[in-house]
This record gives structure tokens, C-alpha cells and sequence, in this order.
């Protein structure tokens, strides 16, 4: 495969077919042994989760459920978030095209995010400080105040200059499990599904072609499907 193409994206499950977190977490870590070996060109992949909150390396015990909900603690970067049922997960197993700026292959997941938004008419940006991707207070049709609201999250590992875990775009999910945690840490804000902001259900089924389109035109530049010596894999 040419250096400069996309790596495969690989569906683990979808709606009713929801995929384990920790079935899901084994496979990325068996999946970063191969990249990191030059033996795969490395996958991203897509799914929905089965209901679960996972914490990432800086959770405070504060931000915990206060219904004393199961929590994974995982070896990601952020906060605490839950994945589940309406969400877009998606795990990018891949070798950077640099190593050295991890913060220009979060811009391409958070660009990835936001032009898969727009494509359904809203309007998500970067906020200073805070990862992910963010719809910004404004007034609902009905006249009401709304605060800053995350639509879809971003925590990453990278080891080896390749990536592991990945995003969580907020599609057709129940924002009522955000309601019991403080969500990446961040008390200020809110959080909102496409489906919520444009009065209409999307599944993550109905979002994936939108989203593996901009993968294709995006990745190549920020994803190297080479191995370490630099040999196409």
C-alpha cells in the first residue's frame, strides 16, 4: 500500500451489535504491538460501546459517578467520560506521520469531528484549553440561554509514535449519563448529540459513510502506513 494512502477502517459494531470496552481496548493493544513491529499498517476502527464510563490518567475522585457506577481506569490522556449506545467511537491504531507533533494529529481528529458536524449543519469549533469539539453557548429555538456544549471527545495514548484510543462523536446518545459525573473534568459546560441539535435522530450507522469520507481525504497527511524503517507495510 502506497505511503501516502489511508489505512483501513474496520467496523467492530454497531446498534444492536455493541461492542465490550475492555474486548475493544485488548484488540487495540494486540493491534499497537503490530504497528509499533512494522507488522500491520495499523486499522481504525469504528464501533459503539455497550454502556461504560472509562477514566483517563488526570480523573479526580470528584469527577467520579455519584451513583457509585463501574468506572475502567484506562491508559489514555484526559478525564472521565462515558461511551455507549449513540455514540460514534472511533479508535485510530496508527503510526504518526510525525512523531514529534502529537498536537497536529489531534487537529486532524478534532478537524475530522467538525467537518463531519458541518455536514449536518452545526457548527463545531476548537476551544482553547479544552479538547474535544464544541458547540458554543448560544440561545435554543426557544428563546433559552444554553452554555458551551461538547459534542464529541478526544483522548489519546501514544507510545512508540503510534496512537491508541481515539474519539467519541456524540450522534443519537442519552446525555443523561453525562449527568452523574463531572465530564472531562470540565463542571462550566454541557454536552449535546447532532441528533439533539438538529431536532432530528442520527444514528451513528447513518454518520459513519459522512465520517469515513473525510477520514479518506484527511488521514494520509497526518497517518503513516509505512513501518519504521519507512517501507510501505
Amino acid at each position: 500500500m502506497s505511503e501516502l494512502s489511508a489505512p483501513p477502517v474496520r467496523v467492530l459494531g454497531f446498534d444492536p451489535d455493541f461492542v465490550d470496552y475492555r474486548e475493544a481496548w485488548d484488540l487495540q493493544r494486540s493491534l499497537h504491538a503490530q504497528v509499533v513491529s512494522g507488522a500491520s499498517e495499523g486499522q481504525i476502527l469504528l464501533l459503539e460501546h455497550s454502556p461504560v464510563y472509562t477514566a483517563g490518567r488526570r480523573t479526580e475522585d470528584a469527577e467520579r459517578p455519584r451513583d457509585g457506577a463501574e468506572v475502567i481506569d484506562v491508559d489514555r490522556g484526559g478525564k472521565i467520560t462515558w461511551h455507549g449506545p449513540g455514540q460514534l467511537v472511533g479508535y485510530p491504531i496508527v503510526r504518526l506521520r510525525d512523531r514529534a507533533h502529537v498536537k497536529d494529529f489531534v487537529w486532524f481528529i478534532e478537524e475530522l469531528l467538525i467537518r463531519t458536524a458541518a455536514e449536518y449543519g452545526v457548527t463545531a469549533v476548537r476551544v482553547d484549553g479544552r479538547a474535544g469539539i464544541w458547540c458554543l453557548a448560544d440561545r435554543a429555538p426557544d428563546g433559552a440561554q444554553r452554555p458551551d456544549r461538547k459534542l464529541g471527545a478526544i483522548g489519546l495514548s501514544i507510545h512508540e509514535g503510534v496512537s491508541m484510543h481515539g474519539w467519541a462523536l456524540n450522534c443519537s446518545n442519552s446525555l443523561e449519563p453525562f449527568s452523574t459525573i463531572i465530564a472531562c473534568g470540565i463542571a462550566d459546560a454541557s454536552t449535546t448529540t447532532l441528533s439533539a441539535e438538529i431536532g432530528r435522530t442520527v444514528t451513528p450507522a447513518d454518520v459513519r459513510p459522512v465520517l469515513e469520507r473525510h477520514l479518506a481525504e484527511l488521514a494520509p497527511q497526518y497517518i503513516s502506513t509505512a513501518d519504521p524503517e519507512g517501507h510501505p507495510a
